[in-house]
């Protein structure tokens, strides 16, 4: 009986040390993040999402929206409804006002990246010349139809670009701005003959044929940036989240995706 019981506690203490081997090698600090993400930034976000669940054992859910505007999953209308949120990833300055009226935490802004106004036609279609202003300003006025997003793009170009170029008034009845979705695939599917969008929303879609940045004499360049909501279940592993993002050793992931990387 003695030998009995002694095997069984043997076994009963090697059990315990698997267990507990196990429990060492999982990570300490898992948890389940929540994220809202803005169309600017979301090629890189999904290229290095997986990469930062992999290294930090943490597990992200993710909703999507437009960093300003009417639409319901836009952003602070959703932080409105009080959606729970661990960190927010957006236009800068569209950051700047949810910091400014007390939603996010203002220690918490991290800069991720810039992104620059390019031109798509459908695939297929001749590919027109942007590369000057008044190449640009050519494709213009020669497409039958041209879209916008109604994110910070889509506001400067409605209200800024066509005005420097000069071609306001031509515009009205043939430019329209693109609620929700992508401008690209409007394109794509014949809608509208040209599109302007920033860079990195273009050039995930299939079907469109890429024209290229509009002139840097007419750029307009949105800063994407993230933040942690003062409601954050978790903000120090969202804030971990934000400066893998932001680290130099992504920056070439980050490029690859249209963006432009703020460190190397």
């Amino acid at each position: 009986m003695k030998a009995i019981s002694t095997r069984r506690l043997l076994r009963a203490l090697g059990a315990g040390i698997v267990l507990t081997a196990t429990l060492a090698a999982a990570p300490a600090s898992a948890e389940n993040l929540n994220v809202m993400n803005s169309g600017g930034f979301t090629a890189a976000y999904k290229l290095l999402l997986p990469k930062f669940e992999a290294a930090s054992g943490d597990h992200v859910d993710t909703a999507w929206g437009p960093s300003m505007g009417r639409a319901p999953e836009a952003i602070p209308n959703r932080l409105a409804r009080g959606e729970s949120a661990d960190v927010v990833i957006m236009v800068g300055y569209a950051l700047d006002d949810l910091i400014k009226a007390g939603k996010v935490r203002a220690d918490s802004r991290v800069d991720l990246a810039d992104s620059r106004i390019g031109v798509v036609v459908k695939a297929g279609d001749t590919v027109p010349d942007v590369s000057t202003p008044e190449k640009l300003k050519a494709a213009l006025l020669a497409a039958k139809s041209v879209a916008y997003s109604d994110s910070a793009s889509g506001v400067y170009v409605e209200r800024e670009l066509f005005k420097k170029l000069g071609i306001t008034e031509q515009m009205q009845g043939k430019a329209v701005m693109v609620q929700k979705t992508p401008v690209a695939e409007k394109v794509a599917a014949g809608d509208y003959a040209l599109g302007l969008q920033q860079v990195s929303e273009l050039l995930p879609v299939k079907g469109i044929a890429f024209a290229g940045k509009i002139p840097e004499s007419l750029q307009s360049v949105t800063r994407f940036a993230g933040g942690v909501p003062v409601s954050a279940s978790h903000p120090e592993e969202g804030a971990k989240l934000l400066k893998y993002m932001a680290a130099p050793s992504v920056a070439k992931d980050v490029e690859s995706t249209g963006l432009d990387p703020l460190t190397h």
